[in-house]
């Protein structure tokens, strides 16, 4: 296992945050980087399509002034996410400005293209990119991705439904390069069971919704704080495919969340009529939340990953 000097060299812990539709902002993904993780958010929060700009230059200032006055403890790259599946017809568009402002990282999901890969690759950039299965990360790297992000059961928003054992086991059969897992992760001590089953990094959302930064509704955040794993139900009824979303969002809904239809597969988004929105008033969220017992600022959550994960490693190694 290997990974690049931008993903080895600048982070406090072996840790990206997830990209959180609608909650991840400028703001969020600075304190994340400045905290010495990967920071990222979806190109498709940025709205209109013109702020993606403002948003990638506000980031790369805020970090260049942060280097500058913590030359020994720089900050760590960002990360844009791009949705590559044919509903999203700002794709084009929103690669066009991560070219022209080099993003260091891509994370791309629901789909492997080639042509998106390239155009990284261009400047210099790697690609992770979000697989669900053994089968789907053999097409992504087969496409030119760097890196993946093994997403298991137990993970925010859209989800898979395999063991992180299993699922991590199958790909460094065959894959060395970056590997990130997805699921559950809340603690320091899960980011190094993550190393210690083969991953090299782990891969952090629901816990910044409950954050200071997040551009998330106070009852959304304290939902996380009061939820567990019990309060979290897989469906596909929201967007077209499975995900996990918090159990009394659904209800709030109008829903019963132990009776939930099928949805058609080909669209992303809830079935016409429905006034509740998928992840602006059906809140995506993992299965780790029983970790998270405040709202706090995403600076304190992060020293806290660092002392837990410090911690563990040092326990295990005594």
């Amino acid at each position: 296992m290997s990974l690049p000097p931008i993903l080895k060299d600048r982070l406090a812990i072996p840790a990206i945050a997830a990209p959180l539709f609608i909650v991840s902002n400028p703001h969020l993904v600075i304190a994340q980087c400045t905290s010495g993780i990967v920071g990222s958010f979806p190109a498709l929060n940025a709205r209109p399509a013109g702020q993606l700009e403002v948003w990638i230059e506000t980031i790369i200032d805020a970090l260049a002034a942060w280097d500058a006055t913590h030359p020994d403890r720089k900050a760590a790259p960002f990360a844009v996410n791009q949705i590559v599946h044919k509903s999203n017809e700002r794709l084009e568009h929103d690669l066009a400005i991560c070219v022209k402002y080099k993003v260091p990282i891509v994370i791309t999901s629901l789909g492997a293209r080639e042509d998106v890969n390239h155009a990284v690759h261009s400047y210099g950039g790697i690609v992770m990119h979000d697989i669900i299965n053994n089968r789907f990360a053999h097409k992504a790297i087969e496409k030119g991705a760097d890196g993946l992000i093994a997403v298991a059961t137990g993970a925010g928003g859209h989800a898979g439904i395999l063991s992180p054992f299993a699922l991590i086991q199958e790909i460094r059969e065959w894959f060395t390069g970056p590997l990130a897992l997805s699921g559950s992760i809340a603690t320091g001590q899960a980011v190094l069971a993550a190393q210690a089953m083969g991953a090299d990094l782990g891969y952090i959302g629901s816990a910044f919704i409950a954050t200071a930064e997040a551009n998330a509704s106070e009852a959304y955040k304290q939902a996380i704080v009061d939820g567990y794993a019990d309060d979290i139900v897989y469906t596909n009824l929201f967007t077209g495919v499975h995900g996990n979303y918090l159990r009394p969002s659904i209800i709030a809904a109008g829903l019963d969340p132990d009776h939930l239809p099928e949805s058609d597969a080909s669209k992303m988004n809830f079935h016409e009529g429905a006034k509740a929105k998928a992840w602006k008033d059906i809140w995506g969220c993992g299965q780790g939340i029983g970790a998270i017992k405040a709202i706090e600022p995403a600076s304190t959550l992060i020293a806290r990953l660092i002392t837990q994960y410090q911690t563990a490693r040092q326990a295990l190694t005594a």
